[in-house]
């Protein structure tokens, strides 16, 4: 557990607070690209770390981010026209361009005060079908950083955002816990969990996120990077032809602000809780692999076709207690959670513990090893900012290489660290900064 004051250090993120300011050191994910479809297109309004801004593609379809609320006499920019190179206020006709130069203001002729002033405006970056901010002190701009699923066709990727009311933290947190996937989601990833039978999945099944063995109490060992961390999840597993005895071993990496990268067998699946507020996450999901996605499949088998608890129109995740998170208990003897899908259940899951959960009143057990290790990153990566130093992993421009290990058989006293040899781990190698 951690204490109550430690809680609160985690998990608020509005502008001027510990973490707020942490997480504004980092490029944020804003949107996906698709969003934003086409130039001069419809605004899009954006609640991100506590604040609320616009984003928008401009006539030669550049993005850009803006505060939301025009800087003349407050109108929502959301509303406003798309024309012309830049983004107009309904109200007064002042008009925007992505780097908040004002255009026009029809109701003041000064070209001197549209010189003078720029509206409040965010640089910004499009790669991997998202469009990313950053919201930090201007002199601090990071370098912008690369990961694996930039690369490729726009068809091997498939993404979805998911806005859930809960806190990032306990999101993040889910992420980081191996030891729930067999029982929660032991449908799709471990169905005979309970007879510790072994589950092989079929080789072209390309959107299976199963297990490979029956053992829900793995042993996790960690090992911290520049980054966060990566963590190895290793279950008993079959012996080797000679007879060694060997771990089911399945490594997934933790990095800073809110991401990770799960490990599946067909493709790598990345994820980023970006805080929308305290009680609010935009859960942005990226599948990529090696060759193209069936959309709808991939819908399914997160349980995101079911528009009575998520559409693609808001994005938002409508289960909530009042409706019991839409759980369906007739099917339980058929489901194990009632619920729909692999998304449905981690999001019904984060949000049962209440907006921000009581970390005070938790009983750990071993298997918790990884989110005691992600509270223990996150508290020292805001002792860094807070000691003037960097946060962890601005320097690293090159996230390409660093990826998740899908179940591996692993000889017992084997260095599973060997089988990610770019995961950047500070204690097998000497760290290579880009």
């Amino acid at each position: 557990m951690i204490s109550a004051a430690e809680n609160q250090r985690l998990t608020r993120v509005g502008p001027g607070t510990p973490m707020g300011n942490l997480m504004r050191r980092y490029w944020q994910p804003v949107c996906f690209s698709d969003q934003l479809p086409k130039p001069d297109g419809d605004p899009l309004r954006v609640r991100l770390l506590g604040q609320n801004f616009v984003a928008f593609r401009d006539t030669s379809g550049k993005p850009g981010v803006l505060d939301e609320l025009c800087m003349h006499r407050r109108a929502s920019l959301a509303i406003g026209r798309v024309e012309d190179g830049g983004i107009r206020c309904l109200y007064h006709g002042w008009k925007f361009g992505v780097d908040g130069t004002i255009q026009e203001t029809p109701n003041h002729c000064d070209e001197r005060f549209r010189q003078r002033l720029k509206a409040p405006a965010y640089p910004v970056r499009e790669a991997g079908g998202i469009v990313w901010g950053y919201f930090g002190p201007k002199e601090l701009e990071p370098p912008f950083q690369k990961f694996g699923f930039f690369d490729g066709p726009d068809q091997n990727r498939c993404s979805f955002l998911i806005k859930i009311p809960a806190n990032y933290l306990q999101l993040w947190e889910g992420g980081t816990d191996s030891s729930h996937v067999g029982i929660l989601h032991c449908n799709l990833a471990n169905p005979d969990w309970k007879n510790k039978s072994d589950v092989v999945p079929p080789e072209d099944d390309y959107s299976s996120v199963a297990l490979a063995v029956g053992d829900n109490a793995p042993d996790i060992e960690i090992e911290n990077t520049e980054y966060g961390f990566h963590y190895a999840a290793k279950r008993q597993g079959p012996p080797l032809a000679d007879g060694t005895p060997t771990s089911s071993t399945r490594v997934t990496a933790v990095f800073m602000p809110t991401g990770r990268i799960i490990p599946l067998a067909q493709y790598q699946f990345f994820l980023f809780e970006v805080p929308a507020d305290d009680h609010w996450t935009n859960t942005f999901l990226i599948c990529h692999g090696p060759k193209p996605f069936d959309r709808a499949r991939q819908k399914a088998v997160l349980g995101l076709d079911n528009e009575k608890l998520w559409n693609e129109r808001d994005c938002i995740y409508r289960a909530t207690p009042d409706n019991l998170y839409l759980q369906d208990r007739s099917l339980m003897n058929v489901t194990w959670s009632g619920l729909s899908g692999l998304a449905p259940e981690d999001a019904s899951i984060g949000v049962s513990m209440g907006p921000i959960v009581d970390r005070e009143n938790e009983t750990l057990v071993a298997a918790d090893a990884a989110v005691v290790r992600l509270r223990d990153r996150v508290l020292e990566n805001l002792r860094r900012v807070e000691a003037g130093e960097e946060p962890m992993g601005l320097s690293i421009t090159d996230y390409t290489k660093v990826r998740s290990l899908p179940d591996t058989n692993v000889p017992k006293g084997g260095r599973w660290q060997d089988l990610v040899p770019d995961n950047l781990g500070l204690s097998g190698k000497k760290l290579e900064r880009v």
